[in-house]
């Protein structure tokens, strides 16, 4: 199982397994790493779920469909690396993963 390491925005990390074909998301929530609200359950309608992926990392994701994109521009404090994790498969590339979390998902 690929090892995904998610950064609160106070710097507390939380490494978990994270289940192949299943998504970013799903693996935050799957063990209550706080900051991942994932209100609309990773139907990418709500962006609940954004992270700030690392910058080594980005090549290794598909990229941005429009749905997201759409999501991403409506929230409040993004940047180049944000990526709704609703979004993005766990992949056995995907093995070390870093996801930094925003101060608030609201």
């Amino acid at each position: 199982m690929p090892k995904i390491v998610f950064i609160e925005h106070n710097g507390e990390e939380h490494t978990v397994e994270a289940d192949l074909g299943r998504t970013v998301m799903h693996a935050a929530v799957d063990h209550f790493v706080p900051g991942i609200v994932a209100d609309c359950g990773g139907s990418c309608s709500c962006g609940t779920c954004h992270g700030f992926v690392d910058e080594r990392w980005l090549a290794s994701l598909p990229a941005v469909q429009p749905n997201e994109a759409s999501l991403l521009e409506g929230l409040l404090e993004t940047q180049s690396n944000s990526r709704l994790t609703c979004q993005i498969e766990v992949t056995p590339a995907l093995d070390g993963l870093i996801v930094r979390l925003p101060k608030s998902q609201f």
